[in-house]
Protein backbone atom coordinates (compact mmCIF):
# COMPACT_ATOMS: atom_id res chain seq x y z
CA UNK A 1 0.00 0.00 0.00
CA UNK A 2 1.28 3.50 -1.11
CA UNK A 3 1.88 6.17 1.80
CA UNK A 4 0.82 9.63 1.27
CA UNK A 5 3.95 10.80 1.65
CA UNK A 6 6.01 8.87 -1.00
CA UNK A 7 3.72 10.68 -3.47
CA UNK A 8 6.29 12.96 -5.47
CA UNK A 9 4.59 16.47 -5.89
CA UNK A 10 3.56 17.88 -8.86
CA UNK A 11 1.35 20.05 -11.20
CA UNK A 12 -0.65 18.58 -13.75
CA UNK A 13 -1.22 20.24 -17.30
CA UNK A 14 -4.76 21.78 -18.33
CA UNK A 15 -5.74 21.11 -21.49
CA UNK A 16 -8.47 23.52 -21.96
CA UNK A 17 -11.22 23.20 -24.75
CA UNK A 18 -12.94 26.70 -25.43
CA UNK A 19 -15.90 26.87 -27.92
CA UNK A 20 -19.67 26.76 -28.06
CA UNK A 21 -21.91 24.72 -27.43
CA UNK A 22 -21.70 21.80 -30.31
CA UNK A 23 -18.47 22.90 -31.38
CA UNK A 24 -16.83 19.29 -30.97
CA UNK A 25 -15.00 20.00 -27.75
CA UNK A 26 -16.37 16.25 -26.49
CA UNK A 27 -15.59 15.01 -29.06
CA UNK A 28 -12.05 16.42 -29.33
CA UNK A 29 -11.66 15.24 -25.36
CA UNK A 30 -12.98 12.01 -25.99
CA UNK A 31 -10.07 10.84 -28.69
CA UNK A 32 -7.46 12.60 -25.99
CA UNK A 33 -8.23 10.28 -23.64
CA UNK A 34 -7.59 7.70 -25.58
CA UNK A 35 -4.64 8.36 -27.67
CA UNK A 36 -2.38 10.70 -24.47
CA UNK A 37 0.16 8.38 -23.01
CA UNK A 38 -0.50 9.66 -19.73
CA UNK A 39 -3.96 9.37 -17.14
CA UNK A 40 -6.00 12.41 -18.18
CA UNK A 41 -9.30 13.44 -16.22
CA UNK A 42 -12.07 14.78 -19.14
CA UNK A 43 -13.84 17.76 -17.04
CA UNK A 44 -16.86 19.10 -18.80
CA UNK A 45 -18.99 22.07 -17.26
CA UNK A 46 -22.06 19.99 -18.65
CA UNK A 47 -21.24 17.41 -16.35
CA UNK A 48 -21.07 20.03 -13.06
CA UNK A 49 -24.69 20.99 -14.42
CA UNK A 50 -25.71 17.70 -14.35
CA UNK A 51 -24.73 16.55 -10.77
CA UNK A 52 -27.13 19.42 -9.38
CA UNK A 53 -30.54 17.78 -8.12
CA UNK A 54 -33.74 18.26 -9.77
CA UNK A 55 -34.90 20.80 -6.62
CA UNK A 56 -36.84 23.63 -8.74
CA UNK A 57 -34.57 26.60 -8.12
CA UNK A 58 -36.99 29.81 -8.00
CA UNK A 59 -36.56 32.08 -11.62
CA UNK A 60 -34.69 34.83 -9.37
CA UNK A 61 -32.07 33.04 -7.77
CA UNK A 62 -31.18 30.76 -11.38
CA UNK A 63 -28.30 33.05 -12.22
CA UNK A 64 -26.91 32.96 -9.02
CA UNK A 65 -27.26 28.92 -8.76
CA UNK A 66 -25.39 28.79 -11.94
CA UNK A 67 -22.36 30.90 -10.98
CA UNK A 68 -21.83 29.50 -8.17
CA UNK A 69 -21.52 26.46 -10.36
CA UNK A 70 -19.38 27.49 -12.69
CA UNK A 71 -17.03 29.28 -9.84
CA UNK A 72 -17.33 25.59 -8.24
CA UNK A 73 -16.36 23.49 -11.68
CA UNK A 74 -13.47 26.00 -11.62
CA UNK A 75 -11.96 25.89 -8.44
CA UNK A 76 -12.23 21.91 -8.68
CA UNK A 77 -10.57 21.95 -11.99
CA UNK A 78 -7.32 24.29 -9.88
CA UNK A 79 -7.68 21.50 -7.04
CA UNK A 80 -7.20 18.48 -9.42
CA UNK A 81 -4.50 20.26 -11.23
CA UNK A 82 -2.78 21.26 -7.83
CA UNK A 83 -2.63 17.74 -6.94
CA UNK A 84 -0.94 16.60 -9.54
CA UNK A 85 -3.39 15.39 -12.18
CA UNK A 86 -3.61 16.13 -15.80
CA UNK A 87 -6.78 17.84 -16.94
CA UNK A 88 -8.92 18.01 -19.81
CA UNK A 89 -11.30 21.28 -19.37
CA UNK A 90 -14.51 21.68 -21.73
CA UNK A 91 -15.94 24.86 -21.16
CA UNK A 92 -17.75 28.14 -22.80
CA UNK A 93 -15.86 31.35 -21.58
CA UNK A 94 -19.08 33.09 -23.27
CA UNK A 95 -18.51 35.51 -20.02
CA UNK A 96 -15.74 37.58 -19.22
CA UNK A 97 -15.98 36.94 -15.60
CA UNK A 98 -15.01 33.54 -15.77
CA UNK A 99 -11.86 33.84 -18.56
CA UNK A 100 -11.10 35.98 -15.14
CA UNK A 101 -11.88 33.84 -12.65
CA UNK A 102 -9.79 31.11 -14.60
CA UNK A 103 -6.69 33.17 -14.95
CA UNK A 104 -6.47 33.89 -11.13
CA UNK A 105 -7.00 30.15 -10.04
CA UNK A 106 -4.97 28.06 -12.87
CA UNK A 107 -0.83 28.21 -12.72
CA UNK A 108 -1.11 29.60 -16.10
CA UNK A 109 2.26 27.88 -17.08
CA UNK A 110 0.38 24.87 -17.01
CA UNK A 111 -2.72 25.82 -19.10
CA UNK A 112 -2.73 24.99 -23.13
CA UNK A 113 -5.92 27.24 -24.12
CA UNK A 114 -7.07 25.33 -27.53
CA UNK A 115 -9.72 27.29 -29.58
CA UNK A 116 -12.22 24.53 -30.80
CA UNK A 117 -14.48 26.34 -33.49
CA UNK A 118 -16.71 25.80 -37.03
CA UNK A 119 -18.82 28.07 -39.31
CA UNK A 120 -22.04 29.10 -37.90
CA UNK A 121 -24.24 27.27 -40.31
CA UNK A 122 -22.23 23.66 -39.21
CA UNK A 123 -23.29 24.91 -35.83
CA UNK A 124 -26.88 25.30 -36.41
CA UNK A 125 -26.61 21.98 -38.35
CA UNK A 126 -24.99 20.18 -35.41
CA UNK A 127 -27.86 21.40 -32.74
CA UNK A 128 -30.52 20.17 -35.47
CA UNK A 129 -28.87 16.67 -35.34
CA UNK A 130 -28.20 16.50 -30.98
CA UNK A 131 -31.90 17.51 -30.64
CA UNK A 132 -30.94 18.26 -27.06
CA UNK A 133 -29.86 21.81 -27.07
CA UNK A 134 -32.61 25.23 -27.50
CA UNK A 135 -31.67 26.66 -31.02
CA UNK A 136 -29.75 29.63 -31.38
CA UNK A 137 -27.75 28.52 -28.27
CA UNK A 138 -24.47 28.33 -29.96
CA UNK A 139 -25.21 30.95 -32.04
CA UNK A 140 -25.86 33.52 -28.97
CA UNK A 141 -22.38 32.32 -27.37
CA UNK A 142 -20.43 33.00 -30.47
CA UNK A 143 -19.81 36.69 -30.71
CA UNK A 144 -18.82 36.57 -26.96
CA UNK A 145 -16.85 33.05 -26.26
CA UNK A 146 -13.43 33.54 -28.42
CA UNK A 147 -13.75 37.56 -27.39
CA UNK A 148 -10.61 37.42 -25.66
CA UNK A 149 -8.22 36.37 -29.21
CA UNK A 150 -5.39 34.90 -27.53
CA UNK A 151 -4.85 30.80 -28.02
CA UNK A 152 -1.84 28.34 -27.84
CA UNK A 153 -3.69 26.21 -30.43
CA UNK A 154 -6.89 26.55 -32.92
CA UNK A 155 -9.27 23.52 -34.10
CA UNK A 156 -11.49 23.98 -36.46
CA UNK A 157 -13.84 20.65 -36.28
CA UNK A 158 -15.86 21.66 -39.65
CA UNK A 159 -12.56 20.95 -41.48
CA UNK A 160 -10.69 18.49 -39.04
CA UNK A 161 -11.99 15.19 -37.43
CA UNK A 162 -12.09 14.99 -33.70
CA UNK A 163 -9.21 12.29 -34.41
CA UNK A 164 -7.28 14.79 -36.44
CA UNK A 165 -7.66 17.71 -33.65
CA UNK A 166 -6.46 15.46 -30.73
CA UNK A 167 -3.36 14.16 -32.58
CA UNK A 168 -2.69 18.43 -33.27
CA UNK A 169 -3.09 18.59 -29.21
CA UNK A 170 -0.90 15.71 -28.76
CA UNK A 171 1.74 16.32 -30.90
CA UNK A 172 1.86 20.24 -29.88
CA UNK A 173 2.26 19.15 -26.13
CA UNK A 174 5.96 18.25 -25.69
CA UNK A 175 7.00 21.33 -27.32
CA UNK A 176 4.87 24.34 -25.68
CA UNK A 177 5.55 27.47 -26.00
CA UNK A 178 6.82 30.69 -23.57
CA UNK A 179 4.82 32.00 -22.64
CA UNK A 180 1.62 31.03 -23.36
CA UNK A 181 -1.66 32.06 -23.61
CA UNK A 182 -2.96 31.94 -20.16
CA UNK A 183 0.44 34.02 -19.08
CA UNK A 184 -0.12 36.11 -22.09
CA UNK A 185 -3.71 36.68 -20.68
CA UNK A 186 -3.07 37.50 -17.28
CA UNK A 187 -0.76 40.10 -18.03
CA UNK A 188 -2.85 42.19 -20.08
CA UNK A 189 -5.67 41.45 -17.22
CA UNK A 190 -3.35 42.72 -14.46
CA UNK A 191 -2.01 46.13 -16.72
CA UNK A 192 -5.59 47.18 -17.44
CA UNK A 193 -6.30 46.35 -13.90
CA UNK A 194 -3.81 49.03 -13.12
CA UNK A 195 -4.78 51.22 -15.51
CA UNK A 196 -8.34 51.14 -13.81
CA UNK A 197 -7.12 51.44 -10.49
CA UNK A 198 -4.99 54.46 -11.34
CA UNK A 199 -7.83 56.39 -13.30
Amino acid sequence: MEHLDDVPPRRGLIIFLNGTSSSGKSSIATELLRILPEPYFHMPVDAFHAMRSQAPVPPDQLATVLHRTWQGFHRAVAGMAAAGNNVIVDHVLSAEWRLKDCLALFAPQDVVLVKVHCSPQELERRERERGDRPPGLAAGQLARVHAHGVYDLECDTEQSTPQECARLIKEFLPDRPSPTAFERLRRSSAARSSVALGS
